[in-house]
């Protein structure tokens, strides 16, 4: 039942990436969005997401900028998500963000991936581990809701510890609030 419920979104999707020769860039964080976050369903996450299964390894960029036959896969780098403070609401940019990092999971079965949740320096440790895990499992859920594995996904917290940027700053801030998709083979 989910896979019809996507269906038309997959193929948006698809449509609107298939004319497009160009190379995706990655672009900067987007400013602060509180006023545009939307609510994404609440305390509605499934367990099974640390098996151990997974390394830390490098991830390499699998940008293909070619746009040749209608066999290939379309290869796409899976993107980091913001966040506004002290949220872990998913807002229309990061929906789109999840929505192609959906079709790049559809298009790479064998791909499993750690999401990592991430805070800017307030606030104490504790409650920014907290806040990491409820953004990564926030994104995990979405992911899942789009037809991605559940087995496929495996989330970690690591709170304000691996910011972005390390400037206590506004700017620094918003880069350092965010999820990360770490693809493992």
């Amino acid at each position: 039942m989910k896979f019809f419920k996507m269906l038309p979104l997959l193929a948006l999707v698809a449509l609107l990436t298939s004319g497009c020769a160009k190379p995706v860039e990655e672009t900067e964080a987007p400013a602060d969005t509180a006023s545009e976050a939307v609510s994404s369903t609440e305390d509605t996450y499934g367990s099974g997401y640390d098996d151990g299964s997974f390394s830390e390894d490098e991830v390499t960029d699998t940008t293909s900028s070619e746009d040749t036959t209608a066999d290939t896969e379309l290869e796409v780098e899976l993107e980091r998500i913001h966040f506004a403070f002290d949220k872990y609401d998913l807002d229309t940019d990061a929906r789109q963000t999840l929505q192609n990092n959906a079709l790049y999971m559809e298009q790479n079965p064998d791909t499993r991936i750690i999401l990592e949740g991430h805070c800017d320096e307030r606030g104490s440790d504790e409650y920014n581990l907290a806040l990491g895990e409820k953004r990564a499992r926030a994104a995990a859920q979405y992911l899942e809701n789009l037809g991605v594995d559940s087995d496929r996904i495996r989330t970690i917290s690591y709170g304000e510890e691996k910011p972005l940027d390390p400037a206590s700053n506004k700017e620094a801030w918003t880069l350092n609030r965010r999820a990360e998709f770490k693809p493992q083979q």
